[in-house]
């Protein structure tokens, strides 16, 4: 409900402790929506922001269905993977 470029930058930093740029972020989101697996909703305008909008960030049903082939390819590849776990020395 709230995904936005910054909203979208900082669960991607709790999400793998790493840092993004807005930059980093907005790029790829961008090419998503050319795709047409996310669509972008414009916010009421906000003081705040100089009177200028938030746009926000929804997963159309198309990206949804891009994410579950992901999920399901990645799940079959993991499965041709020995055990990765570290031995006790």
């Amino acid at each position: 409900e709230n995904a936005y470029g910054v909203t979208i930058c900082e669960q991607i930093v709790a999400d793998t402790g790493q840092e993004w740029t807005l930059g980093a972020v907005y790029s790829p989101l961008h090419r998503l929506e050319k795709k047409e697996l996310v669509a972008t909703v414009k916010g009421e305008p906000l003081p705040e922001r100089g009177g200028r909008s938030r746009i926000y960030y929804r997963v159309t049903r198309e990206g949804k269905k891009a994410l579950l082939e992901i999920k399901q390819i990645n799940a079959a590849i993991w499965l041709g993977i020995p055990s990765l776990e570290l031995e006790r020395s």
